[in-house]
């Protein structure tokens, strides 16, 4: 089943992202893809190797050498990683891969997140995200966007995603029924979203692609009635 996103619209709530924190470059990796959170520390893909940092110190805790070229999640015991047209499911313990799926987007695929016992992929170019079967790779279904999507992430009910063409990029939050922009925080000119990662709280962490930085920009609150 795949839900059509609605134009921008002039509802939609537009905001300017405010950046906090930057983390990197880190040693011997020269970018940043998938980006995800433990609930201890930060996970960056940077090509090679998966690099685990504590967010308050900024100190790199551990790698783990695995192909990693685009979307990391975490389900609250294994790490999933986006490598070329699968998807591996890894013991960040023993950093052994347990199993593994084929990406719905064979290899165009770029974000990841884990909610709701699902992963939710985004494929860039094709301006979707999937929700799909952890242990088969079936997708369940796909929302579209009408941007170029990069990470992924949902947060207390809110689907979020990066986009970045060119110069430019945002922070959007969707709806996850229709796909309909609710509101987008824009990203400094020349900085952008390759990765997306709430921390359950006040933040979300951003892979910054070839700048090898991730940066951490705060959350807005949404109004409640």
């Amino acid at each position: 089943m795949t839900r059509k996103t609605n134009q921008d619209t002039p509802q939609a709530i537009r905001g300017t992202a405010q950046i906090v924190r930057e983390y990197g470059p880190f040693p011997d990796a020269d970018c940043v893809h998938g980006v995800t959170c433990d609930g201890r520390h930060v996970w960056a893909a940077t090509g090679a190797r998966l690099i685990a940092f504590e967010p308050e110190s900024g100190a790199v805790t551990g790698t783990l050498d695995r192909a990693c070229d685009a979307g990391t999640a975490f389900d609250g015991t294994y790490l999933y990683q986006i490598a070329e047209e699968r998807i591996d499911k890894i013991d960040p313990a023993t950093n052994k891969v347990v199993g593994s799926v084929p990406a719905p987007g064979q290899g165009s695929d770029s974000g990841l997140a884990w909610a709701e016992g699902s992963l939710w992929v985004g494929q860039y170019r094709n301006r979707k995200i999937h929700q799909i079967n952890p242990d088969t790779g079936a997708i369940l279904r796909s929302i579209e966007s009408n941007r170029f999507v990069t990470g992924v992430t949902w947060v207390d009910g809110e689907l979020w995603h990066g986009t970045w063409e060119g110069d430019e990029s945002e922070l959007r939050r969707i709806d996850p029924d229709t796909g309909a922009l609710l509101e987008r925080l824009d990203m400094p000119a020349g900085i952008g979203v390759s990765g997306l990662e709430s921390d359950g709280a006040d933040l979300f962490y951003c892979g910054g692609g070839e700048s090898g930085k991730v940066r951490a920009v705060r959350r807005p609150k949404t109004d409640t009635p």
